[in-house]
């Protein structure tokens, strides 16, 4: 343990689906007893020690927490906790106590985001030139689905080149972006682009359909939970392509940059999407490049 530096306490709504940090070693979970189901699912997934403790309720018993594993990162179940900052109801909080105070840290959303707000033009040259037979037929595959003339949201239009191939085949495309880089450089382009963070802005609509190319991979269970829920709230349909394997990983492949991919296996998606009210009408593999196999959902 590592007495220098603070304690890393991830603060976890009631009820939220595990999502086992990966990359660091959690040294225990901590709960009240009104957090305290949950808290044995993190517990018995992580494979610590859970200790529930009746007055853990304020910020006093957090920072004796805090004391105590310095250095280390905890899990602490909580409903209701009022530390004076702004904690999601609806996915995980890091924090750190330093002594004057506690700080937010960035979540792992925020640092890959803030990865594509600094290289957006790094990311545009790693880009294969010229459209590939794969998204062609996806986009007839989508197409057959919902017909041309249709209102569509983009999440994550990253360089524009799919709203591109959308308006060539009829349809109405809002294009949308959370990082500024990506706005600014679709709107350089002569298109109109709007900023919208899928977690935490409202979508709008209604639209015909949402559609979203390697966006939701960034997505741990519990957001991509929330963003689901929030598009079928504003859309009828749904079109994604998402990575397929095991977990998370950081990665600073091309853009010498921390993002945060999250991989899915078939039945758990298809679980999820019926979680959050969406039913998959069609399903498909491709491997893009060797080792990296995508899947194309549709979903109604």
């Amino acid at each position: 343990m590592n007495l220098m530096c603070p304690a890393r306490l991830i603060l976890v709504p009631d009820e939220l689906p595990v999502e086992v940090p990966t990359g660091e070693r959690v040294a225990a979970v901590y709960a009240s007893p009104a957090g305290e189901a949950t808290a044995a699912r993190w517990a018995a997934e992580l494979g610590v020690r859970l200790t529930v403790d009746p007055e853990l309720t304020a910020g006093e018993a957090l920072r004796d927490i805090a004391d105590v594993h310095r250095g280390e990162t905890v899990v602490v179940v909580v409903p209701g906790l009022d530390l004076g900052l702004a904690i999601p109801t609806d996915h995980r909080l890091v924090i750190e106590h330093t002594g004057d105070g506690w700080s937010v840290l960035p979540s792992d959303n925020e640092v890959t985001l803030a990865a594509y707000e600094q290289a957006a033009d790094k990311f545009r040259d790693t880009l294969p030139h010229g459209r590939s037979e794969v998204m062609d037929r996806w986009f007839d595959r989508i197409g057959a689905a919902v017909p041309p003339g249709a209102s569509v949201l983009e999440l994550g239009s990253g360089t524009g080149e799919d709203a591109v191939a959308l308006e060539e085949r009829g349809y109405r495309v809002r294009r949308t972006d959370a990082a500024g880089s990506f706005v600014e450089m679709i709107r350089s382009d002569g298109y109109p682009a709007d900023r919208l963070n899928a977690l935490t802005d409202d979508f709008g609509g209604p639209y015909d359909l949402i559609f979203a190319d390697a966006v939701f991979l960034h997505f741990d269970r519990a957001e991509l939970t929330t963003v689901l829920r929030k598009a079928r709230r504003a859309a009828a349909c749904l079109a994604f392509t998402t990575r397929e394997g095991e977990g998370g990983e950081w990665s600073t492949r091309f853009l010498d940059l921390p993002r945060r991919f999250n991989s899915w296996q078939e039945q758990p998606l298809r679980e999820l999407l019926t979680e959050t009210g969406w039913t998959v009408t069609h399903l498909e593999r491709h491997q893009t490049r060797p080792g990296s196999n995508w899947f194309f959902i549709l979903a109604v």
